[in-house]
């Protein structure tokens, strides 16, 4: 492989990598609103004391 060829892989896979670290702080990001948006609908809830716990059976 020559030179010119390995440069141009190189340079497109580090293209492709800052795409997806890109994609991935957007996804967090939006993962993290929502979470707060969650926290903050549950704090304004009608009833606070209900779901607070959560019975399991086996």
């Amino acid at each position: 492989m020559d030179i010119a060829a390995l440069s141009m892989v190189m340079s497109q896979t580090a293209v492709a990598q800052q795409a997806s670290m890109q994609v991935m702080n957007i996804s967090m990001d939006q993962a993290k609103q929502q979470g707060d948006q969650m926290a903050k609908m549950l704090e304004t809830s009608v009833a606070p004391h209900l779901g607070g716990s959560i019975d399991l059976r086996a």
